[in-house]
């Protein structure tokens, strides 16, 4: 990890954040096709297929020794040792093909063994850029940011995805649990956005039934460098993931453990 510049890595990955915000915003044609990759409520767009080319060819010729695992285009091997870039190039592509304005571009780079070193998460819509380098604190649009100081999950917001179209296990017991509460619970449509809220302040907490590095990775790190704390510290890949502010972390902790949603 310490031959990788990191700064430069940051500026080029937010100069890709950049432009791929503005494509992603352009008027899209609705009669433009979407296609099914493994079912009804798993779609790609041609916005997909052009932010992700044009992200490998930046990367490509930025960082040629690097390693690049996409959405679309899947895995590019880099060098041996080599640190590997995660995309997502729109994520929440059901909300972007519908007109629903939450969805977002995720940009991050790994070492060689897992361990997150950047984070990039833009919101097109409302032109917010997450973003942390590890070590160094979170950042929107380059004002430090804070996990919630709030110690209690009562009266706060939750934020969670679906499994695509499906509940996962033990959503719905921790889903009552909540309500009991009275832990307002959202599921907005973009994992990458959705856990950039803890990172915020906006969101107490939030989880996610499968995690997957190139929508989850960088606003793991992101959520991480503003206080957030993550069980597990970093998921293994479809392992579930929690992140809360570490005030409400002992009652969320406990929820998740009891819901059975820690155990997948």
């Amino acid at each position: 990890m310490a031959d990788v510049d990191l700064d430069r890595a940051l500026e080029v990955a937010t100069e890709l954040a950049a432009r791929a915000s503005e494509t992603i915003r352009r008027p899209r044609d609705p009669g433009a096709e979407v296609r099914e990759k493994d079912g009804p409520a798993d779609i790609v767009t041609a916005t997909d297929e052009a932010v992700e080319k044009h992200t490998r060819e930046v990367l490509g010729r930025a960082f040629p020794e690097h390693g690049i695992v996409g959405e679309e285009y899947g895995t590019t091997e880099g060098s041996a040792g080599a640190p590997h870039w995660v995309i997502d190039p729109v994520d929440g592509t059901t909300n972007y093909a519908h007109g629903l304005g939450w969805c977002s571009f995720s940009l991050g780079l790994a070492a060689a063994d897992g361990t997150p070193l950047l984070g990039v998460v833009a919101d097109p819509w409302r032109g917010e850029t997450f973003t942390a380098v590890r070590g160094r604190g979170a950042y929107l649009n380059g004002t430090h940011v804070h996990a919630a100081a709030h110690t209690t999950l009562t009266g706060h917001v939750f934020l969670t995805e679906w499994a695509a179209h499906a509940h996962w296990p033990g959503m719905d017991v921790l889903l009552a649990e909540l309500a009991d509460r009275h832990c307002t619970v959202r599921v907005m449509g973009s994992t990458a956005l959705s856990l950039a809220q803890v990172a915020a302040g906006r969101a107490t907490a939030a989880a996610i039934g499968s995690f997957h590095a190139v929508d989850g990775l960088p606003a793991l790190l992101i959520a991480q460098e503003a206080g957030a704390l993550a069980l597990p510290e970093l998921p293994s890949h479809n392992q579930p993931l929690l992140l809360v502010a570490p005030g409400a972390a002992e009652e969320a902790a406990d929820l998740w453990r009891r819901s059975g949603a820690a155990a997948g």
